[in-house]
């Protein structure tokens, strides 16, 4: 089940898991941090499904904590700066890829709402689990797809840096104080930050916009 966005869709899935069915999903990580109060007629707030209550929200960190919520996926959408300059009237879609982690991060485990083990299942294990990707291991003949994390880089979300030519994110500006430092994709490094301090200058990946 994609973008799950209510607290009525967290309780069915929970139901169906309960009752053994085979059944899985995902929701972005908009969807657990905004609620409606935090709406503006920006086209970086549209997209689909909507930003819900805050009754939503909650539930939505609950089926988290609770292993009802299996994958936390960005629905990375890259629109152009014009399809994006309608307010609410824009195309849906926002682009999350390079914010995800340093913004669940910053409000999610550093508060102590979710642990971190928890934020990196959603992220990385469960997904590599239900999709039987190969890798995901630490060890000598494995697949070296690795993220070199930052926990301790206090910065602002600046999307005119981000490598993705979209730039809507309901993030931009927003303070956080984490990031990734490094990418390792399939034993090669992809991505790199110059330095460990808030000035940090990184270099393009591989690839833009794969997801």
């Amino acid at each position: 089940m994609c973008h799950v966005s209510t607290k009525e869709s967290v309780a069915l899935i929970r139901k169906a898991k309960a009752e053994g069915l085979p059944v899985s999903c995902e929701t972005g990580p908009h969807y657990l941090i905004l609620c409606d109060e935090d709406l503006m007629d920006d086209g970086r707030f549209k997209m689909n499904p909507p930003i819900r209550s805050a009754a939503d929200r909650d539930a939505l960190i609950e089926g988290l904590l609770d292993g009802t919520i299996d994958c936390i996926a960005t629905d990375h959408a890259p629109h152009s700066a014009e399809e994006k300059s309608r307010g609410l009237r824009s195309l849906n879609g926002i682009v999350g890829l390079e914010c995800a982690f340093p913004v669940l991060y910053t409000e999610l485990v550093e508060p102590g709402i979710v642990p971190f083990a928890t934020l990196l299942n959603a992220l990385c294990v469960n997904p590599r689990r239900l999709f039987r990707l190969p890798g995901g291991k630490i060890e000598a003949g494995e697949i070296a797809d690795l993220t070199v994390l930052d926990l301790n880089w206090p910065h602002a979300i600046d999307s005119t840096l981000f490598f993705s030519q979209g730039r809507s994110t309901p993030f931009d500006g927003w303070t956080v104080t984490a990031g990734v430092d490094k990418t390792i994709c399939n034993g090669n490094l992809v991505y790199t930050a110059s330095s460990r301090n808030i000035n940090k200058t990184p270099i393009p990946p591989c690839q833009e916009d794969y997801l």
